[in-house]
């Protein structure tokens, strides 16, 4: 177990690592449980009587997590790689990992202070897609073929039965990634593709979209895969849009195959009844405490204004009424997200805009031509963004397009999760080592550590991506940002350098002792021990139009508790004037540098540091 340290006397300037020095396991256990049963006042039974807003989540993928049944690992299939997928060398394939794997690791994951574990998809996936020579694996469980059980490459309906009663003894939670808008790769069109093979012609290798209004393609299943969708419904080519690809841009972004896989009809409400009965299905089978949907966005808005209370509804009836639901929407204003929530209704999504703001302000642009930088011009501009730090201002204009977000449930963006990077853009550590190439490693380690303390004290739902614990860092997106914690064998991620450690991939990395998980741990506990941090109202009360102090406060109205968070994204040494009452009567809780606090609001916070305050006068 971590260790923290809360401290309730005078002013102090104190450092993380005295903090995590300063008292034993058990006292600290104390500490932090005592303010929120104080405050609280209901002492929390069940994960399922948890509110959303309590939660701290670490997102896994299942195949790169831990292996602890090899005999699992060609998921039944005989043959070579191109039928079972297993390469344990190619980042494209599957490595072993299974779901008693993160069952084995729950002491690892609680001692994080992790409260909900969210997994990629773990339903049965087509094993392998592509033509001879592009082809991978369905390690990352977005190419479902059948919804009724998992896939045999990550074990049993039985170990995610087992797992889900481990985790909810332990008091975390089980969050589903779930897909409505496409199945696997399975269905051809006649005029892309032979009758016979099911193989594209090469002058329609792309099966261009064709727009409503125009002849659907002549859709039909090659018979080599005839019936292998479950449940038995989504077999029928009627089900689905039949439209072509998507070029991702108007119309064909809601209609169109998302790279070559099977669109559902989802303006269809059979289509809508019979997806809500599936998971609705995993929900009393299995006692899933949330969903994070996939690809949501390429959705019709209709779909989720039935689907999203239906499901809600139903987890109510099972016992669960803290049914946590959040979109994927890969869009980067409040704006255009709370279109999602507004709108669609769908009750929360993963806050996009907030991890941008903090990538052009504690991160920093690279300049034009880095991944990074072609990562962001296209999803963010036209043109390539400005190389360089954003001032701390972008961040006070990002939460205050807070208000935005009305229909999300409670009315609040603290329903909203957010995170630092993902399997689908990459990590965190390798924006900061795009970002600041031969960098001194401790200044890495203190961008990283920066960046997590705004997590954890901003409004949200903090989500810990697997790996960055560790340092992880990985070489760019997708395939190359999903690396082993078990000893990997590929080696384009065993020559990453990692952050805070001077281990590799290549070995074994579940470390209770790396600078960032003792300090995930370390925050999460505050975080815990906090009211106003989990559900707060959020006031900017200090930002300017350069790099340098960004501060705000959070105030719970039930509890009356109150806290000031600050950060300097700065590496000199900022000040700024705190628009807060009687600063005096604010007293230290948590730092990672030295910090002075003047009578008059004045705050002087070291280089590239946090501070959070407790108001207790």
């Amino acid at each position: 177990m971590i260790s923290q340290k809360f401290l309730t006397g005078a002013f102090a300037s104190v450092s993380l690592a005295a903090l995590l020095a300063a008292c034993s396991p058990e006292q600290s256990t104390e500490q932090a449980k005592a303010p929120a049963e104080a405050t609280e006042g209901v002492k929390v039974t069940s994960p399922a009587d948890r509110p959303a807003t309590n939660e701290v989540i670490y997102f896994i993928l299942p195949d790169r997590f831990a292996n602890a049944d090899p005999s699992n690992d060609r998921g039944g299939i005989a043959g070579e790689t191109p039928d079972h997928g297993f390469d344990p060398t190619h980042k494209g394939y599957f490595h072993g990992g299974d779901i008693k794997g993160i069952t084995e690791k729950l002491d690892y994951i609680e001692g994080l202070g992790v409260t909900a574990i969210w997994m990629t998809p773990i339903f049965k996936n087509k094993p392998v897609q592509g033509n001879p020579g592009d082809q991978s694996a369905g390690y990352h469980g977005y190419w479902i073929t059948d919804f009724t059980q998992i896939d045999p490459h990550f074990g049993t309906n039985d170990d995610l039965k087992a797992l889900v009663a481990a985790a909810h003894a332990r008091g975390i939670k089980v969050i589903f990634d779930i897909i409505t808008n496409h199945t696997a790769d399975v269905i051809k069109y006649l005029e892309c593709a032979g009758p016979d093979t099911g193989k594209m012609m090469p002058e329609q290798a792309d099966c261009p979209y064709r727009p409503l209004g125009e002849p659907k393609y002549t859709a039909y299943v090659p018979a080599a895969e005839a019936g292998i969708k479950k449940p038995e419904w989504l077999n029928d080519t009627r089900y689905y849009h039949n439209q072509g690809n998507s070029t991702f841009k108007g119309e064909s972004s809601l209609y169109g195959d998302f790279a070559g896989l099977d669109d559902l009809d989802t303006d269809n409400p059979e289509v809508a009844a019979k997806m809500a009965d599936i998971y609705k299905w995993w929900i009393s089978e299995f006692r899933i405490d949330g969903f994070r949907i996939d690809t949501a966005r390429h959705v019709n808005d209709e779909f989720w204004q039935s689907f999203a209370p239906a499901i809600i509804e139903h987890a109510k009836a099972e016992g669960l009424p803290n049914f946590y639901m959040f979109g994927e929407v890969y869009e980067f204003t409040p704006k255009q997200l709370s279109h999602f929530t507004n709108v669609a209704k769908l009750p929360s999504v993963l806050d996009f805009a907030l991890q941008w703001t903090i990538q052009k302000t504690i991160v920093g642009i690279p300049e034009a031509g880095s991944q990074q930088a072609i990562f962001s011009t296209g999803f963010q501009s036209e043109t390539a963004p400005k190389a360089g730090f954003a001032p701390t201002q972008a961040l006070a204009d990002l939460f205050d397009g807070d208000i935005e977000y009305t229909g999300v449930a409670g009315k609040s963006a603290t329903f909203l999760p957010t995170f630092l990077g993902n399997h689908d853009m990459g990590r965190f550590g390798f924006f900061l080592q795009q970002a600041h190439p031969g960098a001194d490693p401790a200044e890495l380690l203190k961008r990283a550590e920066l960046a997590n303390a705004l997590l954890f004290f901003a409004r949200g739902v903090p989500v810990i991506y697997y790996g960055d614990e560790q340092g992880f860092t990985g070489d760019g997106g997708d395939q190359a940002a999903r690396e082993n914690m078990f000893p990997s064998q590929v080696e384009s991620y065993n020559d990453n350098v990692l952050i805070g450690s001077d281990a590799t991939t290549a070995g074994d990395n579940f470390n209770p002792d790396h600078p960032l998980y003792r300090q995930i741990a370390t925050l999460a506990a505050v975080r815990k021990a906090e009211p106003a941090l989990m559900r707060g109202n959020q006031r900017t009360v200090a930002a300017g139009d350069a790099p340098g102090i960004f501060a705000f406060d959070r105030t719970d109205l039930a509890s009356g508790s109150e806290l000031v968070a600050a950060i300097n994204t700065s590496t000199e040494e900022a000040s700024a004037v705190l628009a807060v009452a009687n600063p005096a009567g604010l007293t230290p809780v948590l730092s990672s540098g030295t910090a002075e606090l003047s009578p008059d609001g004045t705050l002087r916070l070291a280089p590239l540091s946090y501070i959070l305050y407790r108001r207790t006068n």
